[in-house]
């Protein structure tokens, strides 16, 4: 093997407790069009399963998206027993699975620590899914969603100036897409973002992307998959027919965003689209804190919150989130 090629097929070793969990996961097959249907159904969470053991009260809502579909959300807010309450930070979050599966139960356990933590409302949006859906009607969905919060706030009791746009995995990247259709339609005030591993570029270019193809959590193959499903034959008309919002890595400008948070695990697909992104925020003149975990698989501490590193990457994020809480002031 020459050194390229060693280059290329050399990846970074996992974390040995994730590496060991991990072993006693079933195999799931290979994500296609054949296997979708199959796959779907495990990336749902009932959702009374999905919040058992937290003290909260739940809406659910719909709201009219940007071509008068209905748009499901639910409100979880904390439990107060008829206490008067205060204007409350906001989370709106916008769930993973390769935007081909999940709904908006799935990882709400995340959003939920910071329901108990900083007494946050949490809102979460089931857009729709492709491949059923396709191009820009994914994030579109979300900020249809995000622009209702935000103009009911108080209605919901929350605090305009302290909404956190969250997201994981393909919600990690809708979330971006979301905040940057905020900026640039002047819509509502963001005052973080957080995008966990996000998928933020469809291109599937980056040395990450071509380290951790075959069998895995979310791999290359899994990732082309995806954003076929989302852009159809768009992705063959090369950048110029993909939108940024879709597509985040593709925007030309990231001055002007909120304060942000990124992470990702040393051994998946999405690391250097990652860094590259914090990069650029930083470039632009923008705040951004990046934690990239060693050995951390693509949603490692989604699927084992119980590890070490899952329970300090929370953590961290928790911590960047109380400061974010504390000195809401916008960025530009």
């Amino acid at each position: 093997m020459d050194h390229a090629s060693a280059m290329t097929t050399a990846r970074p070793s996992l974390d040995p407790e994730l590496s060991t969990l991990l072993a006693d996961m079933p195999d799931v097959p290979p994500l296609s069009a054949e296997t979708l249907p199959l796959i779907r159904p495990f990336a749902t969470v009932d959702a009374d399963v999905a919040l058992a053991g937290h003290d909260l009260s739940r809406r659910d809502i719909t709201v009219p998206g940007f071509d008068g579909v209905p748009i499901p959300l639910t409100v979880l807010t904390p439990a107060r027993g008829g206490e008067p309450r205060t204007p409350a930070p906001c989370v709106y979050w916008v769930h993973g699975g390769g935007m081909v599966m999940g709904d908006r139960f799935s990882q709400v356990d995340i959003p939920l620590d910071w329901l108990r933590r900083f007494g946050a409302t949490v809102v979460s949006v089931d857009y729709r899914l492709a491949p059923e859906a396709s191009g820009a009607t994914l994030v579109e969905d979300c900020y249809a969603g995000l622009s209702w919060v935000a103009s009911h706030a108080d209605e919901l009791d929350i605090d305009p100036a302290r909404i956190i746009v969250a997201g994981t995995s393909a919600g990690g990247g809708l979330a971006a897409g979301t905040t940057l259709l905020a900026r640039d339609r002047q819509g509502p005030a963001i005052a973080a973002q957080v995008l966990i591993c996000p998928m933020l570029d469809h291109r599937n270019t980056t040395e990450s992307s071509r380290q951790f193809t075959g069998p895995g959590v979310w791999s290359r193959e899994a990732n082309e998959f995806g954003w076929r499903s989302v852009l159809g034959d768009l992705a063959d008309r090369g950048d110029g027919g993909v939108p940024g919002y879709v597509s985040p890595a593709l925007a030309e400008d990231l001055a002007g965003l909120p304060t942000t948070y990124v992470d990702a695990g040393s051994a998946e697909v999405f690391r250097d689209e990652n860094v590259a992104y914090a990069s650029r925020i930083w470039a632009a003149g923008g705040q951004a804190e990046l934690h990239v975990w060693a050995g951390g698989f693509h949603g490692f501490d989604a699927l084992f919150p119980q590890a070490q590193v899952s329970q300090t990457a929370r953590a961290a994020r928790t911590d960047w989130l109380s400061r974010v809480l504390r000195d809401p002031r916008p960025t530009s």
